[in-house]
Order: structure tokens, then sequence, then C-alpha cells
């Protein structure tokens, strides 16, 4: 089968590689369309061998949409041609293997809609379930322009929230932050992050803060968040370390939460898929929880797509036909 490569160079190429069949517990699907990630350009940066990486080829991509074309051993749960989509490593490729516990069903969305969707709702839903939120609570979403994050600020809404505030490093973002639902929209680094929140809430903070910045932004979150409030870190573009006020984090009594939704814990990330099926795949299949697509590509076209990616107005997500 055709898929994109990694580790041969700078760019992925579109190349050929043995095509999958199901193990026991597993899927495979024929792939539509794919979405990219902020993790596919440091793998693809790690594996070039022009540039010191490992030189080790692999099949890029996590998200993907397409029918079940076969199933393992011990699986009920699907049947070949069920229109599906989900996350899983090796996406850019026209057949996917996939534990079946990580595949969603995709009722009437398009595949170029679908694909670039699982990943933002497993991590977001996933976010706000380990800060307990309920409907009526006020939620703080730094880096809310990034693809994951514009799927946070249109959940949370779908989901009954009072009002989102939501960060952004570039003012031309503003509106897309206002139409994913997005309250308030505050522009770092020039606007203090803490003081504009508290203005934004009466000064009371907020009661759940979604953080895909870490650095020093994490630290500004804490003393904007509400008494008995919770912080959930889930990203670190700005960087992993942070240094904190543990005066905000004690005085206001927060719990903070770090996640990681990744395919190294299989009866986790089933366990985190699954909470999707109740609300948050149903307000996706709605429309009230749609994917902001920066743009469509072919996969025969691999510079493109990274040349999209590495773009500084990129908004959402690029979207990757298999033409």
């Amino acid at each position: 089968m055709r898929a994109l490569v990694g580790g041969v160079g700078p760019s992925w190429v579109l190349g050929e590689v043995p095509r999958p069949t199901p193990g026991p517990g597993q899927v495979v699907i024929r792939n539509r369309a794919a979405a990219t990630n902020n993790a596919d350009l440091g793998v693809l940066r790690a594996a070039d061998p022009a540039s010191g990486g490992t030189g080790e080829r692999y099949v890029a991509g996590y998200e993907y949409a397409g029918e079940v074309a076969a199933v393992g051993a011990g699986v009920d749960s699907w049947q070949v041609g069920d229109p599906v989509m989900g996350t899983t490593p090796e996406s850019f490729a026209e057949f996917v293997v996939a534990d079946h516990r990580f595949v969603l069903p995709r009722n009437g969305l398009a595949p170029e809609v679908a694909c670039a969707l699982p990943t933002g709702l497993l991590t977001e839903h996933g976010a706000l379930a380990a800060a307990g939120f309920t409907a009526g609570q006020t939620v703080l979403i730094t880096g809310a322009s990034t693809g994951i994050g514009l799927i946070g600020c249109q959940l949370v809404k779908a989901l009954g929230g009072a009002a989102v505030i939501g960060t952004t490093r570039t003012p031309a973002k503003a509106a897309t932050l206002r139409a994913a639902g997005v309250d308030t929209v505050v522009l770092v680094p020039e606007t203090d992050l803490t003081r504009a929140v508290l203005d934004a809430t009466g000064g009371d903070g907020v009661d759940v803060v979604l953080d895909h910045l870490g650095g020093s932004t994490f630290a500004a979150c804490l003393p904007a968040t509400k008494q008995f409030g919770h912080v959930v870190n889930i990203g670190r573009l700005a960087g992993a370390p942070s240094t904190v006020d543990l005066y905000a984090l004690s005085y206001r009594n927060l719990t903070v939460h770090g996640v990681s939704f990744g395919f190294s814990r299989p009866d986790h990330m089933a366990g985190v898929i699954a909470g999707l099926l109740p609300a948050a795949l149903p307000a996706a299949e709605r429309g009230e929880v749609r994917p902001v697509i920066d743009c469509t590509a072919p996969w025969s076209d691999p510079d493109r797509i990274q040349d999209r990616l590495d773009a500084p107005d990129l908004t959402g997500k690029v979207v990757v036909t298999l033409d």
C-alpha cells in the first residue's frame, strides 16, 4: 500500500509499505482522509538523517477517517464497511490498523471533516473530565487558536459551559476564536493574562483551566483560577519548565492535573475514548463541535503539507487527502 514515510530526509515521501493485517482485538481501516497534529513535524525532524536524526523509517500521521476493511479475532464491535474515524500511529496510509477500542463511529461526518476531530475531542474532553468540569462553569483555554484548542472552545460551550476565555498570540486569529465560542479573547504576551482573566470574571477567576502552553503561561494561570478550581496542563508549547507561586496554588486551594493521552497505556486510552460517546461525540455529529481546517492538501505533495504546518499563520488542521 502507499503511505507517507519519514526518516529518509527533511520531508515525507510517498512510498510503498506492507499492507497491515488485523491481529486479535484489532481492525484495519480503509483510509479516506487524514489530519495533521503538532507532533508530526517534531517526529519528522527527529528522524531526518540529514540533520543528525535517527534515519529510522516510519509511517507518519495520527488521525484518520474511512471504513472498516477487516476485523481481527475477538472483535464484535465493528463490521466491515462501518464508517469510522480515530487516532493511532501510522495514519498517513491507505490502510490503518488500530486497537478496536480506539475507533470511533463517524455517523454522518464526511471523512475530510471526521479525520480532524478525534485527537482534539479525546484530548479536550479527557482534560475536562480530569478537572471534573460541569455545565455552568467558566473555562480558560491557553493556546486556544491551535487546532486542538479550537475544538476545546467549542466543546466547552456544547457541554454547557458558562463562558470561555481563550488566548492567542496572533490578533488576526481573534475572529476565529470568537466564531469557536470564545467570549473573551486575550492577546498574549502584550496583555497580562492573570489580570485579564480576573477582570473578565469579576475578580473570581475561572473554574477550570485547559493549558496547552506550559512555561510562564502555566504559572500565570494559577492566580487566575477560582478558589478550589482546577488547572489541567495538556501541552508544553511554551516550554516544560515553569516557576510557580506556591501561595497562589495553596491559598486558592487549587488542584493541578497533568494529562497525557498516548498509546503506551492502551487501557487508559480506551477509557478516555469511551468517555466521548455519551455527549462529546453526539455534539460533533450535530455540528456543535467542528474542526477548524486551515487547508486541504493531497498526500502526493508532502512538501506543501509541511510548508503549511511551518507557516506562522496556520489556523487549525491541515487535512491530507489520499489522492
